[in-house]
């Protein structure tokens, strides 16, 4: 009879276990967004396309309010956001953090309101009280969405079809209400700011607030959720090769190392989908680490910056990033090279 009942408590467990899991792998589907419940009362958002977001961004609801990591590109997308967020608590938002100051994840702050507690890293309130709108990604951001609007504009002109007419008009009405949305930015500084750690403690929840180091930015933070073993990574680690424009690439390697040293199972990275294998981190470390032995190379031979992106051989990360083709990013290997002179601290 004890063996039963063994059996049977240990059935019951194994059951309830599952339905934690299935629990914890609910989708929600809002107007906007795809909210995964990674575990209980945490949701990672993502846009589902019916406004531009391009980033992602975490909801964490604590038992008398909700922090959010993140809040996308607009204040348009801030509030959907928000919205969003209604539909599966009505706790209010009270705090909001930033992985770092790029636009695509900090202009959607004004969206939360004056009386948000705005959490972010010394360099993200440098950035976003110094002169934010004449940074060269967010300059070169707008130039791209108008850019877009102009070529589809030019595609609608020349359309032969009613079903391509109508498909182009509908990109080209996407594309201008994001371009119509930036009208709302004000770049919005963090109001609370930390070096090094921060752990906030309420309301059943700890989150730690961890900088390891330089990487896609001065200033990039790993949100860890100690118990659920789930940190958000923002552009600091996304699954494969980060944008490196505003990167320190000779240090994030070092900073992805310090990163391993958490206990998690799960990467929410600031774009693209979640994922488990910390391979994934290994293959990065090693190819910004080739990329930087190959630039001091090249730099070494006397090739300019231009020369140097045409020619670095990044083709061993094949297998694990897909780098089939000779060369590397301009971007990238100029703002290395600026770094490496002293230009840039």
């Amino acid at each position: 009879m004890r063996r039963v009942h063994l059996l049977c408590v240990l059935a019951a467990f194994s059951l309830t276990a599952s339905l934690n899991v299935a629990l914890a792998q609910e989708i929600i589907d809002t107007p906007t967004h795809r909210l995964e419940e990674v575990a209980e009362g945490i949701y990672f958002a993502t846009g589902n396309g019916a406004l531009y977001t391009m980033s992602n961004a975490l909801i964490i609801e604590r038992d008398e309010d909700v922090v959010v990591v993140d809040s996308h590109i607009t204040p348009a997308a801030g509030r959907a956001l928000l919205d969003s967020i209604r539909v599966v608590t009505s706790k209010p938002v009270t705090t909001l953090i930033n992985s770092h100051y790029h636009y695509d994840h900090a202009n959607g702050v004004p969206a939360f309101g004056p009386d948000i507690e705005i959490i972010g890293h010394e360099v993200t309130y440098e950035k976003l009280t110094a002169d934010p709108a004449n940074e060269h990604t967010y300059l070169s951001s707008l130039q791209r969405f108008d850019n877009t609007v102009a070529r589809l504009e030019q595609e609608l002109e020349n359309a032969s079809s009613t079903q391509e007419r109508q498909e182009l008009q509908e990109q080209l009405e996407f594309w201008q209400a994001h371009v119509s949305a930036q009208d709302e930015i004000v770049f919005t500084p963090p109001t609370t700011t930390l070096r090094d750690t921060l752990t906030l403690y309420r309301g059943g929840r700890e989150i730690q607030l961890h900088y390891f180091g330089r990487a896609h930015t001065g200033g990039d933070l790993a949100i860890y959720l100690p118990e659920e073993k789930i940190v958000f990574t923002g552009d600091m680690m996304l699954g494969g090769v980060s944008y490196m424009g505003d990167g320190y690439v000779t240090e994030w390697a070092d900073t992805l190392q310090a990163l391993k040293q958490l206990d998690f199972d799960l990467v929410l990275p600031g774009h693209g989908p979640g994922f488990s294998d910390r391979a994934r981190i290994d293959n990065v470390q090693a190819y910004y680490t080739d990329l930087t032995e190959e630039v001091r190379r090249l730099k070494g031979l006397g090739y300019s910056a231009e020369e140097a992106a045409t020619r670095a051989d990044l083709r061993q990360h094949a297998d694990t990033l897909g780098i089939t083709q000779l060369g590397a990013n301009l971007e990238a290997v100029q703002r290395m090279y600026d770094i490496m002179d002293g230009l840039i601290e």
